[in-house]
């Protein structure tokens, strides 16, 4: 199968010759160039054939241009941080305004989806990363975003309206500039960070507006990142994937596949074996995932970025576990199937 054919396939539980895989990690050395950055991205796929692309640009590009202060570093292993949240009283959020998504470092990443469908092989799939409005505020403001919905939730709505605003032109064009899809992180979703009917209040009623900006996409993906996350909540979102750290949080792939048709992007402990460990060790996380799954409806992917340059011989590994897992399986049907012959 083609790589665009293999992808929708699993998207849709179709048979397919073996489960799409994908790995995504940061480029700092090189994320405040567009070109660069694209360039990056396509020789790593190329290099391991992989079969569809997670754009990665810096996690702090939604905020930039509303004052927050970052210090970049220029290596290959340390991403930019932030120096100074732009949010430092509750009137601060009243000077967010519209960002066009041709401007700044917006624009940037816009650039970004642009060199990637002019470098990309057209049977390859990338999604360019979106962050749910919410999860922009919380970078902007740091932790301290959920005193200020509490305190002053009026305000709040106001400074959410923008950033959705800005979110939704933002994903309406990097789908007109090639993209396939969106991949959707919610960073809020989390039953420590904030209770459900207060996601329900200030994530969720935004998180719709932009899922549905994005609903030309055909490869759009919800990742609920961190932990005692708010799955079952999120699973009537629109979308066609979902991805979270399944490898060490709730629920397990075999639950969660009870728990919706929607197709599963996992098996992968990003700060584990593909990162830290030896083959072995990629051999058995990603066997004991596919063990749970029948091949369909699922990708292997990590729950969320991996290291900078994982091992080499790391990820060869998870695409030749992969292929002999594929291939052992449909041997086994196909003797199964033959028996009654």
């Amino acid at each position: 199968m083609r790589k665009r054919e293999r992808v929708q396939a699993a998207i849709k539980s179709e048979p397919l010759d073996r489960p799409p895989v994908s790995l995504w990690m940061h480029y700092p050395a090189v994320d405040q160039d567009p070109l660069k950055l694209a360039q990056a991205h396509v020789m790593f796929q190329e290099k391991f054939d992989l079969d569809f692309i997670k754009l990665t640009p810096f996690d702090l590009y939604c905020v930039e241009d509303w004052g927050s202060q970052i210090q970049f570093f220029g290596t290959e292993t340390q991403s930019p941080i932030i120096k100074r949240y732009a949010i430092q009283k509750s009137a601060d959020w009243l000077n967010l305004k519209v960002i066009p998504p041709t401007f700044g470092t917006w624009g940037k990443q816009l650039l970004l989806t642009s060199y990637v469908k002019k470098l990309v092989n057209p049977e390859v799939p990338f999604v360019q990363t979106i962050y749910s409005p919410l999860t922009v505020a919380r970078k902007l403001a740091g932790d301290q975003v959920v005193r200020f919905l509490r305190e002053d939730p009026k305000i709040i709505h106001k400074a959410l309206e923008v950033i959705t605003e800005t979110t939704i032109q933002f994903v309406k064009a990097n789908l007109a500039a090639g993209a396939d899809g969106i991949f959707f992180a919610t960073g809020c979703a989390n039953h420590d960070f904030m209770s459900v009917a207060e996601y329900e209040q200030f994530g969720r009623r935004y998180d719709l507006q932009v899922l549905e900006a994005g609903k030309e996409g055909w490869f759009n993906t919800l990742h609920i990142h961190g932990r005692k996350i708010m799955f079952h909540e999120l699973l009537d979102y629109p979308v066609h994937a979902v991805n979270w750290h399944d490898c060490h949080e709730y629920p397990p792939v075999r639950r969660a596949r009870a728990m919706t048709d929607l197709c599963i992007i996992g098996g992968l402990d990003e700060e584990g074996p593909i990162s830290k460990g030896k083959a072995i060790d990629v051999i058995d996380e990603v066997s004991a995932f596919l063990d749970e799954t029948n091949l369909l409806g699922v990708m292997v992917g990590p729950g969320c970025v991996t290291i900078p340059n994982p091992p080499e011989h790391n990820i060869t590994t998870l695409r030749l576990v992969v292929e002999r897992y594929a291939e052992e399986a449909n041997w086994r049907y196909l003797s199964l199937d033959s028996s009654f012959l």
